[in-house]
């Protein structure tokens, strides 16, 4: 169970990266019966590191702090950072005994010099992904995703999608109570899929007609219903072609996509919260027979739903019904 959490810092780490880290990992949320983390940042020499915002932070713990970690992260860095091979062979030790890598932007680049990103594919920030894959060639380079799980070495792009990786971390550890309930006390989406576009290639047409919004909030609320795209298209006035191009545009996926990944959060929450059978979960989240719903469940969470129940549902703990 991943229980300690290790930051690795050096010279010219970017002080809002180093921040989620710190926000997802290394607060006390108990008292929303959140598991805590023995949360430590470290660095190659102990002492003062310069942050690229111009000032400096004390770091306490060195690299034999990362020896025992479940989840090491390195946040943003300079790209032309020289890392010193010590931090970068405690990346690989980590890596060989099964301790999980998260990078956060450019830390990817970090990952990179370690070997780590060697035959896996990985993401960054778009600005620097060509970067990324030119100077590491057998890394299988993403640049359109918010972030990669190859577990146990996880990338993800800028800023934001640092945070949407670590929750997709504790969801996989903890179920989505724990990430829902993480996200609520940061304000932050609970779940956005790692697939998700990390911005929208063009800008949104100058149309009179309202955004999709009211649309989307209106399908979280009907995802029983067999929906097609022509369907939706006539609620939101369109035609299928501009209604389908529009969705895009605003989603950064397609309504079908968009459609399933809502359905398989829904089929998680009744699956930890409710007592339903996997027949009737499939029934209210439209996927309609058990067979549909362990097909999309088993592909986007790479489990079947009644292992998932298992591992984390009400009957696993009474005190959660």
């Amino acid at each position: 169970m991943l229980s300690n959490v290790a930051v690795l810092v050096c010279d010219g780490v970017a002080p809002f990266e180093l921040g989620v880290l710190c926000e997802a990992w290394g607060l006390d949320r108990s008292d929303d019966n959140v598991p805590t983390f023995d949360f430590a940042v470290c660095t190659p020499q102990p002492g003062q590191v310069a942050t690229s915002a111009g000032f400096g932070l004390h770091v306490m713990h060195g690299l034999e702090r990362l020896a025992d970690a479940h989840l090491v992260a390195v946040p943003a860095m300079p790209r032309d950072n020289t890392v010193p091979d010590a931090a970068l062979q405690a990346l690989r030790d980590a890596e060989a005994r099964g301790a999980r890598v998260l990078s956060v932007c450019s830390g990817a680049f970090v990952l990179g010099m370690a070997g780590l990103l060697d035959g896996r594919r990985c993401t960054t920030h778009w600005r620097y992904a060509a970067e990324l894959a030119a100077r590491f060639p057998r890394a299988q380079v993403d640049p359109d995703v918010l972030y990669v799980d190859a577990d146990p070495v996880i990338t993800s792009a800028g800023s934001a999608a640092g945070l949407d990786a670590c929750l997709h971390i504790m969801r996989k550890e903890f179920g989505a109570e724990v990430a829902n309930t993480v996200a609520r006390r940061m304000v932050v989406p609970p779940h956005r899929d790692g697939g998700q576009a990390q911005f929208v290639r063009m800008p949104l047409p100058q149309l009179s007609a309202d955004t999709l919004a009211p649309l989307l909030d209106w399908l979280g609320q009907h995802l029983e219903r067999p929906l097609s795209v022509p369907q939706l298209a006539l609620r939101a006035h369109m035609s299928p072609r501009t209604f389908a191009r529009r969705f895009r545009d605003e989603t950064g996926t397609t309504p079908h996509q968009w459609l399933t990944h809502q359905r398989v959060l829904l089929a998680e929450r009744l699956l930890e919260e409710t007592t339903l059978s996997v027949d009737a979960v499939a029934r209210r989240t439209g996927f309609g027979n058990p067979a549909t719903l362990r097909h999309h469940f088993t592909r986007a969470r790479s489990t079947t739903p009644q292992a998932y129940r298992q591992s984390f549902g009400c009957g696993r703990e009474l005190s959660r019904c």
